[in-house]
């Protein structure tokens, strides 16, 4: 399934993150704000790639002295998402089970 999601962003110069994430592979990642060259190449380097993979790598990443990034913030963006996409697949009613 495909979903868009969008993250405001904290601590950073770039304001707002969207993307999309389909059969768990992360697309179309576009940051509003910051500094546009490099957050387009984190997109190009992203795309493609298994969210949790994304996550992985990103987390953690700090700008100078601040305490994240945008990378960083990628992560937590991802991490959120997928919390949310499994507690969506946990509200779902399971099929081949009878109502009690």
């Amino acid at each position: 399934m495909k979903r868009t999601y969008e993250y405001l962003t904290k601590g950073t110069c770039s304001r707002k993150i969207m993307f999309t994430i389909e059969d768990g592979m992360l697309h179309s990642v576009k940051y509003e704000g910051g500094c546009n060259g490099n957050l387009q190449g984190i997109g190009k380097l992203v795309e493609g790639m298994r969210a949790e993979d994304v996550l992985a790598r990103l987390e953690g990443i700090r700008c100078g002295s601040k305490p994240t990034s945008c990378p960083d913030q990628l992560a937590h963006a991802i991490r959120q998402a997928l919390e949310q996409e499994e507690e969506q697949e946990r509200e779902q009613p399971k099929h081949g089970k009878a109502a009690q």
